[in-house]
Order: structure tokens, then sequence, then C-alpha cells
């Protein structure tokens, strides 16, 4: 199995679409009557809290990667181009 980087974004987003699944899995089985319009604030508040987790999390991410040694700036000795 391949090793992949947790994405709490996607966690999240999958999370709201299970909930949705299953409040209309129930009214589906009988178990509840639900609404057609009850689930859009549900998925559309899942998916807007998917992407602020996902904003986070990159920003989580790229704060923890160290910036270069203070010697190795390379754009000081790149060769220059033209006259």
């Amino acid at each position: 199995m391949l090793r992949h980087e947790f994405q709490p974004g996607r966690l999240v987003a999958g999370a709201a679409l299970v909930a949705a699944a299953v409040i209309y899995g129930g009214d589906a089985g009988g178990a509840w009557e639900t609404p057609w319009f009850v689930v859009i604030p549900l998925v559309v508040g899942g998916l807007f809290l998917a992407g602020a987790v996902g904003a986070v999390t990159g920003l989580v991410r790229r704060r923890r990667v160290r910036p270069a040694p203070e010697g190795a700036d390379t754009a000081d000795h790149a060769p220059t181009t033209g006259g």
C-alpha cells in the first residue's frame, strides 16, 4: 500500500458528504422524513469548512519548511544573459 500525506481538508469534506448520505439514506429507508433543502447547508458548510481546514493545513506545512542556509543563495552566482 502506498503511503501518502494526511489531508485533513479531505477528511472534513468526506465526513460532511457521508453525513448527507446518511440523512438521505434514513429518509429513503423510511426511518425519518427529510425535506430536500435540509442537506444543502450541510454540504455547502462542510465544503467551506474543508476549504478552510485545507488552507490552514497548507499554511502550517509551508511554515514548517526550513529556509535555505545563508550561503546557499544561488541567485548571486547565476550567469547573466544579454549585453
